[in-house]
């Protein structure tokens, strides 16, 4: 199956939706499955010695360290593609032609190098930063918001993605976020933090 295909397929006699979306970063499977029926194929799949079972938490770390954005965190109907940095999500032609949904916003937007924000990875010392967390300037200013933030397993590092007041989303720039009560240090640094192993066949 192609990369960021899918299609009906039979397993173990029951009609599933498999998709190759790369959602985690890596190149892997997606099964949407009959309710009734996770059980049964879930066991049938754990047959395999190869495979194991693993939950949201670890699809969370994979998709941040991936730099995939979570709809409801870390984009929602608020945001746009300059301030999200997903520009490459709208085509050549659409930029020129225009008519999509939001182009009113959108375009502007891409003309001037405008919005408010960006979106920026971060790497953060101490302790994980955690949606909603606050994220200072360097000298202690509020320029921004973390929208997700785990411990990296791949990298052994405290990872989060947050959206900053243009201007202190340069990589390289240090900057200071609040868990709780404490002012922890931080840095901005290009996503993917893990660079993605798909395989676009």
């Amino acid at each position: 199956m192609a990369f960021m295909t899918g299609q009906t397929v039979d397993i173990a006699g029951v009609p599933c939706h498999v998709a190759r979306s790369g959602y985690t970063g890596e190149d892997g499977f997606e099964l949407s499955i009959p309710t009734g029926e996770v059980v049964g194929i879930t066991a049938r799949l754990l047959e395999n010695p190869e495979v194991k079972l693993a939950g949201l938490g670890a699809r969370d770390s994979l998709r941040l360290e991936a730099g995939l954005c979570l709809y409801g965190s870390d984009i929602d109907a608020t945001t746009t593609p300059m301030e999200a940095n997903l520009m490459w999500t709208i085509g050549k032609r659409r930029r020129a032609e225009g008519g999509f949904i939001g182009a009113d916003v959108i375009l502007p937007q891409l003309a001037a190098k405008g919005g408010e924000r960006r979106r920026i990875g971060l790497i953060v010392e101490g302790a994980p930063a955690r949606a909603h967390a606050k994220v200072l300037s360097a000298d202690g200013e509020e320029i921004g918001e973390i929208t997700s933030g785990v411990p990296s397993p791949s990298l052994g590092k405290n990872i989060a993605m947050a959206y900053v007041r243009k201007g202190f989303n340069k990589r390289g720039t240090p900057l200071k976020v609040q868990v709780r009560n404490r002012i922890q240090e931080a840095t901005v640094v290009k996503m993917p933090f893990v660079a993605a192993n798909y395989h676009k066949i």
